[in-house]
């Protein structure tokens, strides 16, 4: 039998072992989904509502072994992946409370002798794959409007994370949501590409890189049902001379490097305004030099291995190019004696005298490297925000919110921040450009992908 191997990065031993579904697992599963969906389209909105409370107050309940399982899943240091639970918790909970109104009927202005509405109602069947990065945060994201809609979810996640499939299982059964509206498998690639093409799946949201982005679109060629795809990204940070120097420097170096620098919305490019940036450059390099990269289950760590060595060393040919292009590395790499090549655990670095036709500046590094490039003006930082094949988000620093404003206007993003980055308000929408994706989840737009209007055109008298 075919099985899933997940090797832990912070050892390279073998966590977990899983059976991948075969063709019968997946045809029962798409039948059950089907046959749930039926009965639980008709359920009240507020008692799915309260179904999702009952969910998220299992996952605080369970909070420190989840948080354990992640650390040894993906390699994020045990002192933050806690945060992942309350994170899910915010969105969970957010999407929950905004669903009655969300999802109500739209009432049409009065007409004599009609009553008109529009109704939402659920697509039917959700196929939903999730990465390995943020593996609750990602996939809560889809799974919980889905379900709050009236959908059925099956749920494909990273064979790096596949406990977090099966936690959101547990969890649902907890909370008495009913059997088969809520289901995970475990595929390889080719079965996950042809439960894309069934014609019992009506939506598919994928989070992932572009190459997957492709290939689910791909998949999808031929079919009339929506998709919805969170990509990669390049994210860019601006500094203005009016900025909080201290603040945009710590928040700067923590958006770099969280979680190794491994999330599509982390800041992998800044640009610093000619009047702070050799004082910005010597501070951002000299609390970078104060991370400690070591096992993630010590609680000592605050930088843990990437996901594996093959991603680490594309981190290291990155500034190595870059480097031999003329960049250079403001960061000692001897002190972080973990850090070597072949291995997943790689020191931050950061570099300075890079350009855009480095592939450290161009290319998603998904890792814990940082570009620092001076500009001259708000006009210079527009344009190098905006050369890049990627928009998902991308922030300023600045005391002046007109300014803010009116230079987010002008860049091709989907989520533009003012002194903050890395974070997911779940009271927004969710989206990217470009290559980073289409579609939106979170906030009351999060719940149009996963239903589909119905017009109610009713003449009452004749």
């Amino acid at each position: 039998m075919a099985t899933l191997k997940t090797v832990s990065p912070g050892n390279g031993r073998l966590y977990v072992e899983r059976p991948l579904a075969t063709e019968t697992d997946v045809a029962k599963a798409v039948a059950r989904a089907k046959t749930a969906q039926k009965s639980w389209r008709t359920t009240a909105v507020a008692e799915r509502a309260q179904i999702v409370e009952r969910f998220v107050k299992h996952f605080e309940a369970n909070s420190a072994a989840i948080a354990e399982e992640l650390t040894r899943q993906m390699g994020r240091p045990i002192r933050y992946t806690p945060g992942e639970v309350r994170g899910l918790a915010e969105r969970a909970r957010y999407m929950a409370s905004v669903a009655g109104e969300s999802l109500a009927d739209l009432r049409i202005e009065p007409k004599e002798n009609f009553t008109r509405f529009i109704r939402k109602v659920p697509v039917g069947v959700v196929f939903i794959i999730a990465p390995w990065n943020y593996p609750y945060l990602t996939a809560v994201n889809a799974i919980v409007p889905a379900v709050l809609a009236g959908n059925a979810v099956i749920l494909k996640h990273s064979h790096q994370t596949p406990l977090c499939a099966e936690r959101f299982a547990e969890a649902f059964k907890t909370a008495g949501l009913p059997d088969g509206v809520f289901q995970y498998l475990h595929m390889d690639h080719v079965t996950t590409e042809r439960l894309v093409a069934a014609p019992e799946i009506d939506f598919v949201a994928f989070t992932g890189s572009v190459g997957g982005g492709h290939a689910v679109s791909k998949a999808a060629a031929g079919r009339f049902i929506g998709l919805g795809l969170e990509l990669g990204g390049k994210d860019p940070a601006y500094v203005r001379p009016d900025a909080n120097f201290d603040h945009a420097v710590e928040n700067l170096v923590d958006g770099a490097f969280f979680n190794s620098g491994q999330s599509c919305c982390g800041i992998e490019r800044i640009y610093v305004h000619a009047d702070l940036y050799d004082r910005f450059v010597e501070a951002y390099a000299d609390l970078t030099r104060k991370y400690v990269l070591d096992d993630p289950m010590s609680e000592a760590a605050t930088l843990g291995p990437m996901v594996r060595a093959q991603a680490a060393d594309f981190v290291r040919g990155q500034i190595a190019d870059a480097t031999k292009a003329g960049a250079k590395a403001l960061v000692d790499e001897r002190p972080f004696a973990r850090a070597k090549a072949g291995s997943p655990y790689c020191a931050p670095q950061v570099l300075v005298g890079v350009d855009h036709s480095m592939r450290v500046m161009n290319e998603e590094s998904f890792g814990p490297v940082i570009g620092i490039m001076k500009v001259k003006s708000d006009k210079e930082a527009i344009r190098l925000m905006n050369d890049s094949q990627y928009g998902l988000t991308a922030a300023i620093w600045t005391m002046d919110e007109d300014a803010a404003i009116r230079i987010g206007d002008a860049i091709e993003t989907g989520t533009w921040f003012m002194n903050r980055c890395d974070y997911l308000d779940p009271a927004l929408a969710w989206t990217g450009v470009k290559d980073s994706g289409r579609g939106c989840t979170l906030s009351r737009l999060g719940f149009d992908a996963f239903t589909r209007p119905k017009s109610f055109h009713l003449r009452t008298r004749i």
